[in-house]
């Protein structure tokens, strides 16, 4: 596939931003960070194929991502994802390595924190190639510059900010070049994609980029992309007929007690017990009760007309793919999952102490913060079936925003 195709960068752990979900993962405006990025390099008509660089530990949250673009861009250009390494440099060269037998002309590099990059902005870059063997997008340093003692912080000198620019992303190179200088400098610390070029001699073009190319490495910068995505929707909504409404559905499950088996699924979570429950999938009430709770609040049904309990191949199913289902019709809808509440009713066994687990599973398979997520768990005081042991109940109600035309 000859042509210009992008390499998005998504392996990073995001240490900086203090959260156990991965920057890139995390909840903007109704969209992964992520998404954004993927979205416009899809869309540009100057790049023929995209290839994302993920973390192996990231596989579902990639999955939950790619449901958010469009399915026939999906099949045009986004080509398989690819594991990247210990550094951004070796995930760099990995994407480079991937692209061998692509025949591609020229490759932009681009991290996913930056999530409000424009076509402009590719475009851009790509135009420059043509007399140099890669460009940069960049913006002219405005502000004063000091050169400041590391332990004191006292000032040292002043620096001059005369054609000092601060680096951006995307980054284009000629293929074949940047491979080259990647493989030459493999194992050494560089900053950049263009230090690596730099370092090798070849010749780089500095492009225009915008401030609002920004990288979300804190929350405040994750504030203030929501608020120019915002800002973009209310002046965007004044001339669309699209509008936004909240639904919420709800849902319910319930599981008798088996006297066979040693541990129950419970928000995808194995949980040590005396017996297992009675159940055509594995079970999972509180998975089941949440999928009930999502198809609820998009008119979709329930979780029988969607997997029947007398089809065999959903026997011993794994309810995280029943979850996947109902979340793939909600992306479907243009709609985002704004929040879910499950309560667990049981008299046994103790839920408390796998709470912090189960919260940490509900946040990769759905893709939402944890801040979004709230699971708790109660009895019926010895009263009922699940006050007697006799089986295990679960209630989950899900809010969503999907668009109305």
């Amino acid at each position: 596939m000859p042509g210009n195709i992008a390499l998005i960068l998504a392996a990073g752990r995001g240490h900086r931003f203090g959260d156990k979900l991965p920057k890139q993962y995390q909840t903007l405006f109704g969209l992964k960070v992520l998404s954004y990025s993927l979205r416009t390099f899809l869309q540009c008509p100057m790049i023929n194929a995209v290839r994302v660089v993920i973390h192996p530990d990231d596989l579902e949250l990639y999955k939950n991502v790619i449901n958010d673009v469009d399915l026939d861009l999906r099949k045009e250009k986004l080509l398989s994802h690819v594991n990247g390494g210990a550094t951004r440099q070796d995930s760099v060269l990995q994407g480079l390595e991937s692209l061998l037998d692509m025949s591609a002309n020229n490759v932009l590099i681009h991290d996913s924190a930056r999530p409000l990059v424009s076509s402009e902005i590719i475009e851009s870059s790509i135009n420059q190639i043509s007399n140099n063997v890669g460009a940069v997008v960049g913006i002219p340093v405005n502000d004063s510059l000091k050169l400041v003692e590391q332990n004191t912080r006292t000032i040292l000198e002043n620096v001059s900010r005369a054609n000092v620019w601060r680096a951006q992303t995307p980054q284009c190179f000629r293929y074949e070049e940047i491979l080259s200088a990647h493989r030459l400098r493999k194992g050494k610390n560089f900053t950049d994609d263009s230090s690596v070029a730099e370092s090798c001699g070849f010749s780089l073009a500095m492009v225009k980029g915008h401030v609002n190319n920004f990288k979300i490495t804190t929350e405040e910068d994750m504030q203030r992309a929501e608020q120019l995505l915002k800002a973009n929707a209310s002046s965007s909504s004044k001339s669309s007929s699209i509008e936004w409404v909240t639904k919420a559905g709800l849902g319910y499950d319930v599981h008798k007690f088996s006297n066979a088996g040693d541990y129950l699924s419970l928000c995808g979570v194995r949980i040590p017990f005396t017996s297992g429950v009675i159940s055509h999938s594995d079970g999972d009430v509180a998975l089941h009760a949440l999928v009930d709770a999502i198809l609820g609040a998009i008119g979709e049904g329930d979780i029988g007309e969607h997997f029947p309990p007398n089809d065999e191949k959903w026997r011993g199913e794994n309810s995280e793919n029943f979850i996947n289902h109902a979340m793939s019709l909600l992306n479907k809808k243009g709609g985002r999952l704004n929040h879910v509440d499950i309560t667990i009713i049981c008299e046994k066994p103790k839920i408390n102490k796998f709470r912090k687990e189960m919260m940490e599973n509900l946040e990769v398979i759905l893709g939402i913060p944890n801040v979004d997520i709230n699971l708790k768990a109660t009895t019926t005081e010895k009263l009922g079936f699940t006050g007697r042991a006799e089986g295990i109940a679960a209630h989950a109600i899900a809010t969503v925003r999907v668009p109305v035309r």
